[in-house]
């Protein structure tokens, strides 16, 4: 599956030369104070470096490469492991009445790690309304050896308030997982973030209630292009 993944970035880039007009490159730089995914904390509670690229399509049709610095991770018999997250994705995103959609395929993967890279399906319906954007979503990643031959499902529900009139706007998200990575663990991110043209900041308290896993507030300082 990850193969499929990096042939199918590799053929929407190919069909992209032939109708580069039809295509937007955009980009994102972001230095976190810890990366925290689904609640957990990926880089031992210390900061982090992240960005990514995204080639889209005039039809919705996607393909994405993302990256961050993590503590080590999956080491092998000599010891050392995986220091970088690398991340592809593929998928398209259109909109279905007054819902857009965005449905994809994911490939996580951890160069220098052990048995450590998956593949997971995720899915997310949102609709906005006024101020307020709502997002059910969720990411099912089917059995892997690596995955200890079990499946894991995560799903969640965010909300966003950005008015017009403020200097600030706020989220929330609220997620469940069970399955590989975690059993039936729940987590949480309440926020709030400031725009200065492509310069964003935030700051995010996160947590979840698995076992030996403290909640903190994340900052981040990112800019996009």
């Amino acid at each position: 599956m990850l193969r499929l993944a990096l042939i199918s970035i590799a053929a929407l880039s190919a069909a992209g030369a032939a109708q580069a007009q039809d295509l937007k490159l955009s980009g994102d730089l972001t230095v976190v104070s810890d990366y925290r995914f689904r609640g957990y904390s990926l880089s031992d509670e210390q900061p982090a470096a992240q960005g990514g690229l995204t080639l889209t399509g005039s039809s919705g049709f996607y393909a994405g490469v993302w990256a961050s610095t993590i503590d080590e991770y999956g080491a092998d018999a000599a010891g050392k492991g995986a220091t970088v997250e690398f991340d592809l994705s593929l998928g398209r995103a259109f909109s279905l009445g007054a819902y857009d959609v965005d449905v994809g395929l994911a490939a996580y993967t951890y160069p220098g790690g052990q048995d450590v890279n998956f593949v997971e399906i995720p899915v997310s319906v949102a609709r906005t309304s006024g101020a307020w954007t709502w997002t059910l979503g969720g990411a099912y990643a089917p059995a892997q050896s690596n995955t200890g031959d079990q499946d894991n499902a995560y799903v969640y529900g965010s909300a966003a308030l950005a008015p017009a009139a403020w200097p600030v706007s706020l989220d929330a998200t609220l997620g469940w997982e069970d399955g590989a990575f975690a059993d039936r663990k729940t987590d949480w991110s309440l926020g709030v973030s400031k725009n200065f043209g492509p310069v964003s900041l935030s700051a995010r308290y996160v947590g979840t209630d698995a076992a030996g896993v403290d909640s903190t507030v994340v900052a981040s300082l990112g800019v996009t292009f």
